[in-house]
């Protein structure tokens, strides 16, 4: 099956080839025959109804440096291609949010990985607020009140901005902390949304396991420990991956959410597990294919592909 994909990214140039998963999705896609197609959000434009992009034809190889070549730009109409990949990075904004806006209008008759209306209505830190029982507690307040109630219940805290991605924003505050009012009102000033606060959980100490599911099915997993005297594990806040398998409680959890993620055709999602609790449910532009395969000598990109061309 020879199919044409339009890539919605950030720059190709900027990408590290060693870690990027969206660039061994295009290599797979590539190795499959297909034609690729390269834009940026900001190339996306409605003229008259029909949705278009100004794209480059890519092609991409594994050679530092030298790792893509893109053609001469051109119009084309998301309708006449096959599948759009939407893997820009978040921030999950009102850009973002406008560009699944526009994908809506050529989806399913074009595919859009990921459905775009279902990661409009699914943003990580409160899509799994539809699950119960796999949440640590959890508040989402703009109530300042409401959080130093939280606090003096559940002593340690996490608070981090709902919407923020990569660990960013995200502060631990122990229960002599008196820096948590200052917090807040610097939350205040730079977001207009709720913040989310969080029992800690101890077990984030021993890792934060990315799982990655493909149309609903675990597929494979990476444990994040984070380094000394870090909070985070996130591995663009310098956490170290390591080979993990499973878990009883994790595969039940990912057997929970995995027919509703299959339901809203979120193909390629990445789901982060602290001990027994699911913290987020990643549907923009979830990460780990490279770092899962070079542990497990796997290829996750292709199950992806398989699952694309099954709903084809």
């Amino acid at each position: 099956m020879s199919l044409k994909v339009a890539i919605q990214m950030d720059p190709i140039e900027s990408v590290d080839i060693d870690a990027d998963s969206t660039f061994v999705m295009a290599l797979e896609a590539q190795k499959r025959g297909n034609k690729l197609w390269h834009y940026q959000p900001r190339d996306l434009s409605m003229v008259s109804g029909k949705i278009i992009a100004r794209a480059r034809p890519l092609d991409v190889r594994r050679e530092h440096g030298n790792h893509f070549t893109l053609g001469e730009a051109e119009l084309i109409d998301l309708r006449d291609v096959d599948v759009v990949l939407m893997r820009q990075d978040p921030p999950f904004d009102m850009a973002y949010i406008t560009a699944t806006h526009l994908l809506e209008h050529v989806h399913p008759d074009t595919l859009v990985v990921n459905d775009p209306i279902e990661v409009r209505n699914a943003p990580e830190k409160l899509f799994v607020t539809h699950f119960d029982g796999l949440l640590p507690p959890t508040l989402i307040t703009s109530d300042p009140l409401q959080v130093t109630d939280f606090r003096a219940e559940y002593k340690d805290i996490i608070v981090k901005p709902l919407y923020g991605n990569g660990g960013a924003g995200v502060f631990h505050l122990k229960p002599e902390d008196e820096n948590l009012h200052s917090l807040i009102e610097m939350f205040t000033e730079l977001y207009r949304e709720p913040i989310i606060v969080q029992q800690y959980l101890p077990d984030v100490r021993a890792g934060d396991k990315r799982i990655i599911l493909i149309d609903g099915e675990a597929a494979g997993a990476i444990n994040r420990v984070p380094k000394e005297g870090e909070a985070r594990s996130n591995m663009h806040a310098g956490g170290r991956p390591e080979q993990a398998a499973l878990t009883k409680r994790e595969q039940e959890i990912c057997e929970m959410i995995g027919p509703t993620l299959r339901e809203k055709g979120l193909i390629f999602v990445g789901i982060d597990v602290i001990g027994d609790f699911l913290t987020e449910i990643n549907v923009t532009s979830p990460t780990g294919l490279q770092e899962i395969n070079r542990f497990d000598g796997s290829c996750l990109e292709a199950g992806i592909w398989d699952a694309i061309e099954r709903r084809l």
